[in-house]
């Protein structure tokens, strides 16, 4: 049978062992809720990035179909111009 004080020094080492493996998963604990932080920040500049980058893209758009329709009428005047110099 093993001496009382054998046991007890048994549940000591337990002890230490869940105590350090308390302050490990503790301290963990706070490097993961830091970087949770840290990535939610990430995320929401790059959301506010998307956004402005969408914006840009709709202006683009819309100045590419108003060069278009420039182009168009330009090329439509030209048209007119040589069909009257042909006919004339």
């Amino acid at each position: 049978m093993p001496h009382p004080n054998d046991q007890f020094e048994i549940l000591e080492e337990k002890l230490q062992k869940a105590i350090g493996l308390f302050r490990r998963n503790q301290t963990e604990k706070r490097a993961l809720e830091q970087e949770v932080v840290k990535l939610k920040g990430e995320n929401k500049d790059r959301s506010q990035s998307i956004a402005v980058m969408e914006k840009e893209l709709i202006a683009l758009r819309k100045e590419r179909e108003d060069v278009r329709a420039r182009i168009e009428k330009l090329l439509e005047r030209i048209e007119t111009l040589t069909r009257s110099e042909r006919e004339g």
